[in-house]
This record gives structure tokens, sequence and C-alpha cells, in this order.
């Protein structure tokens, strides 16, 4: 059938291909620096993970990055107390994945679930890091479907009405967040001995045919005095990007997500008593519009003969990102930390199990947190983890369980005191993030023919017994009736209504 006779509607689909999750350990020998005194046992090693490089090969995904890690260690030396040692662990990881294009789309989630550092001799350490990826691989496919028939009069069509999400465009940026962190006025630096880094308060906005990002890079620093004290500082650092989107408006959806390239941490040789931070972001965009469409999933002719080739594709419907504070406040005794100085506490959330229920997500897991404790003023400094659960509920109207959740946390406040009973007050604030998207199985009727005229049937009734998985619709298309018609030979009520066993009088269109 010649184009001209069908009208059709054009969209880009983006569909997910594929996703994995794997993990791997990366190793390495690290020799402590010439000016850094020999290693009797290491306290606590931390580490950032950077995102170098990502490709797609046909088959298979490659990452490359590093790990920015400080090494805490016990001195061998009795006047020297704590001290530390930065160093990168570099990592390449190949993961197989069949359906992988070169053509097609990579998001990435890289977690650092553990490092492990220990002491080989004096001047050698060994770290192992434990990685996790979760890779998921997408494609963008412009789609036609069609809307309608104009040379068959008797044509029957059976449509269904849908809410896809139609990618409208993606795109991305690099950013720097740079700024100089004063440290108190009475500290020589002597040497950084932790960073960590969290991005925290993201928002969008769109504007002028613009993604206008903005976020809060907060980094934490431990370090040393040259009089051998320990002391934290913490500095939130603007984050701003823009990325060129045409067309776009605020009635779309925008999806941004951020990834640590690159960071740079050392003394402000330009002014006293200062660090000088500086964070590679890669920030990557994309925007979506949400289409009503009522679409015709089959078709045919009682009186003619219509070839055609249907494709399916499975299209992401129904997408929206849920947002919500979980505000954690307890107390506990942890006898390591009574009469101590509490510095730094490390927050790792991790989800164990997501629950969908009516009209609600529950979402339950742990925080694992790593306390950085000790003496005030003694130059010493000891680890302490505790496993903290929690659950939360997100409220999430008309959910159903063949949903596909992509659950985020950051930490947006956290305050921890030690009170006069020697308890810990602690205060958490968790933002969680979820995606919630809809996998919509779609037919697309392709290539449509017109063959000679039939013959007509010689019968004018045929009398049937309705089978398991029988639908009006597949009834009347075997024996090239209506739906119209049977239902109104066998008053039938409500056409989606029919029983097993249930006999029909299906008569012939001639």
């Amino acid at each position: 059938m010649a184009d001209e006779v069908v009208a059709k509607e054009k969209l880009c689909m983006n569909q997910l291909i594929a996703s994995k999750i794997d993990s791997f350990m990366v190793e390495e020998d690290f020799v402590v620096p010439d000016v850094k005194p020999d290693v009797l046992n290491t306290i606590n090693t931390n580490g950032t993970v950077c995102i170098e490089k990502k490709e797609i090969l046909d088959g298979k995904i490659k990452i490359e990055g590093k790990i920015e890690m400080y090494i805490m260690y016990m001195a061998d030396e009795e006047k020297t107390g704590i001290r530390s040692f930065h160093t990168t662990l570099d990592f390449a990881k190949t993961m197989e994945l069949e359906k992988a294009k070169e053509d097609q789309m990579l998001e990435t989630k890289v977690n650092l679930k553990s490092l492990e550092c220990r002491v080989l001799n004096g001047r050698k350490v060994n770290v192992k890091g434990l990685l996790e990826i979760e890779a998921k691989i997408f494609s963008d496919e412009e789609v036609e479907f069609m809307q309608e028939m104009n040379q068959v009069k008797d044509i029957q069509l059976l449509r269904e009405d849908m809410r896809v999400n139609s990618l409208l465009g993606c795109g991305n940026c690099k950013v720097y967040a740079k700024d100089t962190i004063m440290i108190d006025s009475i500290d020589e630096l002597a040497e950084v001995m932790k960073v960590k880094v969290d991005i925290q308060n993201k928002e969008t906005k769109i504007s002028y045919n613009k993604v206008l990002t903005k976020a809060d890079a907060v980094v934490t620093m431990l370090y040393l005095s040259t009089d051998n004290r320990i002391n934290c500082v913490s500095s939130s650092i603007p984050v701003m990007g823009f990325i060129d989107m045409p067309n776009v408006t605020e009635q779309h959806l925008c999806e941004v997500k951020y990834e640590i390239k690159n960071m740079l941490v050392k003394p402000n040789n330009a002014e006293e008593h200062s660090i000088y931070v500086e964070i590679e972001l890669e920030l990557n965009c994309k925007v979506y519009e949400t289409k009503e469409l009522n679409i015709i999933q089959d078709l045919y002719s009682p009186t003619v003969n219509l070839v055609y080739k249907q494709k399916k594709i499975c299209a992401m419907a129904e997408k929206q990102v849920l947002q919500d504070i979980c505000n954690i406040r307890e107390k506990q005794v942890i006898p390591e930390l009574q009469n101590q100085k509490i510095y730094d506490v490390d927050i790792c959330p991790t989800i164990q199990n997501q629950t969908i229920l009516k009209d609600k997500i529950l979402c339950e897991g742990e925080l694992e947190l790593t306390f950085s404790y000790g003496m005030e003023n003694s130059g010493r400094i000891n680890m302490k983890k505790l496993l903290l659960p929690f659950q939360q509920s997100i409220d999430c109207r008309d959910i159903v369980q063949s949903v596909n959740l992509d659950t985020n946390i950051e930490i947006l406040n956290q305050d921890f005191m030690i009170l006069p009973d020697e308890s810990i007050d602690m205060k958490i604030d968790m933002q969680f993030w979820i995606g919630v998207t809809k996998e919509q199985n779609i037919n697309v009727i392709q290539e449509i023919q017109i063959e000679e005229s039939r013959q007509e049937e010689k019968c004018s009734m045929i009398i049937y017994f309705v089978k398991p998985g029988d639908t009006l619709w597949k009834i009347a298309k075997r024996f090239k009736s209506t739906v119209e018609n049977i239902t109104n030979i066998n008053e039938i009520a409500d056409e989606n209504k029919i029983n097993v066993g249930e006999q029909l009088f299906i008569p012939m269109v001639r």
C-alpha cells in the first residue's frame, strides 16, 4: 500500500536495550613517598571514584577511571604519630553485553563498596578496592506509528490508549567546582589526611532552550597541623551547568546525572591557612516529552486481505521522578567514643529491599557509619563502624508491580553530638530520588499491502464456543466478522467480558 493512504506519526523512543550489574576487584602495591615516615599500621583508607572514559563496543562496554585515595596510617616513629599520603588506584573494566552497539547510549553508576589496605613492609602497602558497576544501554529509535488508513472502507482497527515518553533530546557538559577552603587561622597545614566529596541539593530549571542545573559539591577534609593536631573542615562549592536543548519547555521531564571526572586537592601556596580544591564533573541530561497516543495494535478487513508486518518495541511509559526526605533521629551508646572527639562521620547508604505496596514504595536498608574520632589535641585518630537500619515509605499513586525503580540516596545533613550521659545523638537527613518507569510493549504496524479480494464465504453464520485466551477481537478477526456485529447479535453488554465455554453466534460479513 502506498504511503499516502496511511496516516503516520513519528516518535523518538528511548529504549532500554540491556542492563547489567557487575562487581570486580582492583589491586595494587604502593610505595610510601620518600618524605613520609615508615608505616607501622594503617588506620583508614578512603577514596573518591573518578570516571575518565566510557565507551560502547559491539557486544561489550569499557569503563576506565581511578580512585583518588588518602591512606591514613600510624607512623613507625614515636614522635610522629598519625600521617597519611595521597595516591591513585587506576582501574579498567570490560563488561560483556550481547546487545551493545557503538551507536547506543551508555549510563553507568560506579560504587566503591570497600577499600582495604595492608602493610607489606615499612615502605610499601597493598590496596584492594571492590567496585560495583551498574551499566544500562539505551537506544534512540525514530518509530513511525500508523494512525489511519484511507482506502479500505470496512477496515477493523484494534486501538489502545498509551502514555509514552518520547525522547526530546539529550546533551552533556563539563563543569568545574573550584574554591579555596580556609582552615582554622591558628593551624599551619602539614598535610591533608582525608577528602570526601558529596554532590547535594540538585536542582534543574528550564529557560530559553537550555537546561540549567545547580548543585553543591560538599567537600569535607581531615587535615594535620604542623604541631601534630588533627582538625576537620567542610565547605559547600556551588556547581552550575548549562546544557543546550532546543524546544525544551517547563512541561518536559528533565533527568540530569552528575559524574566526577577528576579532582585536585592541594595546599594553597598563595594564601596561608587554606587548601585549594578543584573538581571536574560531567553532567548528562535527557529530556522527555509525554505523549498521549491512541495506537493501532492490530487490524484486518472482513472483505479484503491485508498483508502487513509488525514490529514489537519496548517503550518507556509514564516516567516520573519521586523525591522524599527521610529524617533519622536516634541515640546510641558507643563505648569506644566515650570521652572522645568526633572529627568526621562517613555515611554509606545501602538499599537492601524495595517493595511496591498500594500507592507506596517501601525502601528498606541500612546506613554504614564510619566514625573518625580521638582524644582532642592528641594527634591520634581511630575508626569505628556502626550499622544503622532504616525504612522509608514513599507515596506513589496508582503504582503497579511491574514498574522499574532506579533509586539514589544522598545525605543532605548530618550531625553527631556526644551528650553528657556519653550517648551519641545522631541526626541524619537523607534525600531519596526514585525514578519510576513502566515498560510498554507496542506493536508497530508496517508495510501494509492490499491483496486481491477474497471469495465470499458460503455460510452466513457460525456457532463458536469461547476458548481460554479468546477475546472478541481475536474471534472476529479469525472468522472475518466484526466485534460490533458479534456484540449486537449476541446482546453482549461489555465486549471485554466473555466467558470460556460461552456460545457465540458469529455473523459473516458479505
